[in-house]
């Protein structure tokens, strides 16, 4: 990989890059993403501006290797930890800690699936049984006796044979070598490189990226390849650029790069922290196919569908109905409030959620926003001239402390 030059900045942050840095592609490619939301690219006087949005990651282009850095809501420290639990895999031992060097986040990814494949290699990778047609000069599994008239006359030099032979060049390690190779683009180390380059040979390969990925999306885990769940994970997010399902940033660009969406990662956390928290209570999270979502008809186009990030079943407060159950809708904002006032447009969006799933004595909704250093709990109380409209329960989750620790802490919080 030629050498490139490193560009370094926080999430929200900008930097500027000479004209020659950047190539008529890149130009390209980054204008692919900013239409996605992920950067802004500008033109100056003097060259360009780069500018980071709620993404981190890092991004290869023709001369230049951009690295965004968390700054905002979850320390660089903690990313991977946050990030594995949002994922539900287990926290890789590369999460000790954000590379200060121009390694960054790509590299945490790479070694974490680098040690997933490295792994499954000391206790021997799966094998299952491969069909095969071939040409040996002796016969091996059956006579493929229309191919070997039709195609050598007759002749017994050279036989046409299937074959139906336990291989490990089935799709479970090929997607696996085609992750490992994927992060060899994307890696700043050289002795990550070194490695994962080893590692990969010691797996078979699909043709594309595309090719793996279509096969990771038809994965069903049994007993035979549930050890195999976390690799994939890893791959599947290094595949896709950055995303599993929601997490997604870079659809079809051809951007080499691993960006990962704050806010979408965000939405993941708080659906799992909040279905967690409630657990112990009895509590459950509503799915989210199960038609509960509110409907708008009547505008003009089809009509639409809206619903919370997180809706929660909780159980009937003591001393009533237990069979009753209360709606509690949860939405997961990646905005600073802990330094700010709750916006009128979520407040709006909030009371909506309140009034469409709450009880009507007392509808009740709830924000959890990431506030890195402590916990922070504050209600909002939302009164008309006819008296109370809403109560909006605002949560600062912690994201300096575990995710484990964090549950525990939202879960008293919503008792």
């Amino acid at each position: 990989m030629p050498d490139r030059t490193p560009v370094r900045l926080g999430e929200y942050e900008s930097a500027p890059l000479e004209p020659d840095q950047l190539t008529l592609r890149d130009v390209n490619r980054l204008h692919a993403l900013q239409a996605r939301g992920c950067l802004t690219l500008t033109r100056e006087r003097t060259g360009w501006r780069l500018k980071a949005d709620a993404t981190v990651g890092v991004l290869v282009l023709d001369r230049v290797r951009v690295v965004v850095a968390p700054k905002f809501a979850i320390p660089g420290e903690q990313l991977m930890s946050w990030l594995a639990y949002a994922l539900g895999t287990p926290v890789p031992a590369t999460a000790r800690r954000w590379a200060t060097g121009p390694d960054g986040y790509a590299d945490l990814v790479a070694a974490a699936l680098l040690e997933e494949c490295e792994r499954l290699l000391r206790e021997g990778l799966r094998r299952d049984y491969v069909r095969r047609r071939s040409v040996e000069p002796v016969l091996r599994g059956r006579l493929d006796v229309a191919a070997q008239a039709t195609r050598r006359y007759g002749q017994l030099d050279q036989l046409h044979v299937r074959t139906f032979d336990r291989e490990a060049d089935i799709w479970e390690n090929r997607v696996l070598g085609s992750a490992l190779k994927a992060a060899l683009g994307m890696t700043a180390s050289p002795d990550l490189a070194r490695t994962l380059h080893d590692a990969a040979g010691s797996f078979p390969q699909v043709p594309t990226p595309a090719a793996a990925l279509r096969a990771l999306d038809r994965t069903h885990y049994t007993r035979l390849n549930a050890r195999y769940r976390p690799a994939h994970t890893w791959a599947r997010l290094l595949l896709r650029g950055g995303g599993v399902t929601d997490l997604l940033t870079d659809h079809g660009t051809t951007a080499d790069g691993l960006l990962l969406a704050m806010p979408a990662l965000w939405e993941a956390v708080v659906r799992r922290l909040g279905t967690e928290a409630v657990g112990p209570q009895g509590g459950h999270a509503v799915p989210g196919g199960s038609g509960a979502g509110m409907t708008v008809r009547g505008d003009l186009g089809n009509a639409s569908a809206f619903r919370p990030d997180l809706l929660l079943s909780l159980p009937g407060l003591p001393g009533y109905d237990t069979a009753h159950r209360t709606l509690l809708p949860v939405d997961a904002k990646y905005k600073r409030y802990d330094r700010r006032g709750v916006s009128a447009a979520d407040v709006h969006q909030l009371l909506t959620y309140g009034s469409g799933y709450a009880s009507a004595d007392t509808p009740t909704a709830v924000i959890v926003h990431p506030q890195p250093g402590s916990h922070s709990r504050r209600t909002l109380q939302v009164s008309g001239p006819r008296g109370l409209l809403g109560i909006i329960h605002v949560l600062g989750v912690d994201t300096r402390t575990t995710p484990e620790q964090a549950s525990v802490w939202m879960g008293s919080a919503l008792r």
